[in-house]
């Protein structure tokens, strides 16, 4: 590729912390662990992660995705999502005698089991999320008949319960914090016994992500955010970038990137979602070095994160039973 574009640039800034996420790298091992050990076809129950180009690299690899259990054959080795699924989920899978092995991210197992909890208690559960998300689709199903699903504070204001005296909150991992204290102060507004979850429910991951682009924000004419457009911790950093004042698109690759964003930016940032491959942003890098002429690369430093989850009891059973040659866990 050569600089044959009109839009010149002077500097790029990365947000240093960006990408993949404990949870994601776990999900992403699960399943090139499960190929080794297993054998080929492995399935998968939704997008691993959601991220085109990781599925497709797993794809490539062996790994089946499906949306219904009826098509993975019988008997077969089925792999859980990082979002999580529900208890009718895991009963359709026992019924077909899948062998399952579950790679749900830790901080949404505590979410579901939370929501169980709860539940028990004979509270009403105000679930603070997007009912389309697969996420929120897999918690809801945990205790649906105690469950309300509010996505914004609009809603929030109208949402009715039988109990105003018995209600709690659980969220979304992957939601804007920002977004989720509006619909918080809401309904603690409205039900002033509400219960609040022990921590808060959304991930160090999301929330340190969303951080780094409120950090970056004040030094950048324009921010571009690697991911997929059904990736909600993606989607939130565009939606803090702009809540600040400043232009910001999603991108899937390099190539995404329109000239007609450009004109009069003279500092670009760029980060990623959760669910987004380093390989990717260097990718990016790359293209804005050759295309607009940049020189000047800094990367923005934040918070460092070092956490890690281990493998799933199944899978670590396995290795036990069967160790894999020649595959990394990170």
């Amino acid at each position: 590729m050569t600089t044959n574009s009109n839009i010149k640039i002077e500097k790029l800034i990365l947000a240093k912390l960006r990408g993949f996420c404990a949870g994601v790298v776990r999900a992403i091992d699960v399943v090139e662990k499960a190929l080794e050990i297993c054998g080929k076809p492995v399935y998968v129950r939704h997008e691993i992660i959601h991220n085109r180009y990781v599925v497709d690299a797993l794809r490539a690899k062996g790994a089946v995705f499906v949306e219904d259990l009826s098509e993975v054959p019988a008997g077969s080795w089925l792999i859980f999502s990082a979002h999580g699924v529900g208890p009718a989920v895991v009963q359709e899978a026992r019924d077909r005698k899948l062998k399952v092995i579950d790679a749900t991210c830790p901080l949404v197992t505590k979410v579901h089991l939370e929501a169980i909890a709860l539940a028990k208690r004979g509270y009403t559960i105000i679930l603070i999320g997007h009912a389309e998300h697969v996420e929120t689709i897999g918690t809801l199903g945990e205790a649906p008949e105690h469950m309300r699903v509010v996505g914004t504070a609009a809603q929030a204001e109208t949402v009715e319960v039988p109990d105003p005296d018995k209600v709690a909150y659980l969220t979304q991992t992957t939601l804007s914090l920002d977004d989720t204290l509006d619909v918080v102060a809401v309904l603690k507004r409205r039900f002033p016994n509400l219960h609040a979850p022990s921590k808060d429910d959304i991930c160090y991951a999301t929330q340190n992500r969303q951080n780094a682009v409120k950090a970056v924000v004040p030094h950048v004419d324009l921010l571009l955010v690697l991911g997929a457009p059904n990736s909600s911790n993606s989607i939130r950093l565009c939606e803090v970038a702009n809540s600040m004042g400043v232009k910001s698109f999603l991108i899937e690759r390099a190539s995404n990137i329109k000239e007609e964003w450009l004109p009069g930016v003279r500092t670009l940032g760029l980060t990623a979602g959760a669910s987004a491959p380093e390989v990717l942003v260097q990718e990016a890098v790359k293209y804005c070095r050759e295309r607009f002429g940049i020189t000047d690369v800094e990367e923005f430093e934040t918070v460092e994160e070092d956490v890690h989850f281990s493998l799933p009891h199944e899978l670590e059973t396995l290795v036990r039973q069967k160790p894999a040659h020649g595959v990394s866990t990170r």
